[in-house]
């Protein structure tokens, strides 16, 4: 819960604030801890809304803490000079809450902790390492590393299907327009002629008629699909199965694999770095991995450490991971230089991703292109076409 205090700091000057708390005596004793005379303590009715924090916020945060933490800055003097320097007012707040939680006593790991949506569970898990191994600023400037890594992979797949799809979304609202504005206007023309239609042009008109009329129905369908697939993925088997499909899919699936093995090489390889302990290491993995299927696979390869074996052992009996990645792994573990190889890996996948991602651009294009002309371009011919015959029947009338 939130309280709203008003107090005297140790300067004798009055502050007002808020401060988490079980209860109104828990919220007294950490102002107290705080060094505050107080005042008055009230519970806020107002929600902590969800703080909106981006990846860059979160990777020139560490970059900054790990430089501060780095020239001998006291922990809680870094945050404070974070929190004034945060342009983002949410993240502001929520480095403004951590500070005062470690002061109340949390650790810093345990702090962050409170706010899952602004600090993953890798990040708590390194920075938990970092505080436990006493290399803190080293641990943050690998978790900025990593996060500029797995940033530029998000933006390279996303930059690529930008243009494929801003053209395919004007396409379709294109053909939308023809077919339930442009088109019902020819028919009004072609009907007062009074001659038969060609085959096509009824056709079209017949798929305007279709939608301008149950419109309403068709939404009410689609919309109902789309609610019902959102229930169903959030169950776990409907989750695992449409993992399964997407990474079985022609041309995407083969990029969304790739993906997947960079990201779990890189976030494996960056726990493994930071000290953190293998099983733990993988159970953040398989948490952070965002797919049902790879999920299963990473939890396989933890039962087999548990029974004596390798990570490599269970990645051998699927189709996710190459047998180069398999091989490379377990030259890993053997030469006990794991975390090194699984950097080389990512690397090596996140080019890969990349060239992907171009040749998946270059081949989109131009079938959007196609598509665009085709249906459009079809559209136009069953209009056009009965145009010319009723100008023959004109001209023969007169």
């Amino acid at each position: 819960m939130n309280f709203k205090y008003k107090a005297k700091d140790p300067k004798g000057k009055i502050v007002e604030g808020e401060i988490e708390a079980s209860d109104n005596l828990d919220a007294v004793k950490k102002l107290k801890n705080q060094k505050f005379s107080v005042i008055s303590v009230t519970e806020s009715k107002k929600k902590l809304k969800g703080a909106k924090v981006q990846s860059k916020d979160i990777v020139v945060f560490s970059r900054q803490l790990s430089t501060l933490v780095s020239s001998g800055v006291p922990i809680i003097q870094s945050l404070s000079i974070l929190e004034s320097q945060a342009e983002n007012k949410s993240f502001a707040r929520v480095i403004a809450r951590i500070k005062s939680d470690i002061e109340s006593g949390l650790s810093i790991s345990d702090a962050m902790a409170k706010h899952p949506k602004v600090f993953s569970e890798l990040y708590v898990s390194m920075i938990k390492a970092g505080e436990v191994g006493g290399i803190l600023d080293t641990i943050l400037d690998r978790l900025s590393t990593y996060l500029e890594s797995a940033a530029a992979l998000r933006d390279k797949v996303k930059s690529a299907l930008m243009y494929p799809m801003i053209v395919g979304g004007i396409a379709v609202l294109i053909t939308i327009f023809l077919v339930i504005f442009v088109i019902p206007i020819f028919k009004g023309i072609f009907a007062s002629f009074g001659a038969e239609l060609p085959f096509i042009t009824r056709v079209v008109i017949g798929v305007s008629d279709f939608i301008k009329y149950n419109i309403i129905y068709i939404a009410v369908v689609i919309g109902g699909g789309v609610y019902g697939f959102k229930r169903y993925i959030r169950t776990q088997k409907g989750r695992k199965k449409v993992d399964g499909i997407l990474l079985k899919l022609p041309v995407f699936g083969i990029i969304l694999k790739k993906v997947a093995i960079a990201k779990f090489s890189r976030t494996l390889g960056t726990l493994i770095k930071s000290g953190v302990p293998i099983l733990q290491a993988l159970e953040t993995v398989a948490k952070t991995s965002g797919n049902k299927v790879i999920e299963e696979i990473i939890l396989d390869s933890m039962k087999s450490i548990k029974e004596g074996g390798k990570i490599s052992e269970p990645l051998k009996k699927n189709d996710i991971f190459p047998s180069m990645v398999v091989q490379m792994i377990a030259v890993g573990e053997e030469t006990g230089s794991l975390d090194n190889m699984l950097f080389k890996i990512a690397d090596f996948y996140d080019q890969e991703v990349d060239a992907a991602v171009k040749g998946l651009t270059s081949m989109i294009e131009p079938l959007v292109m196609v598509f665009m002309g085709v249906v459009i371009g079809f559209i136009v011919i069953a209009m056009f076409v009965p145009m010319f015959q009723m100008g023959e029947i004109a001209s023969k009338q007169g």
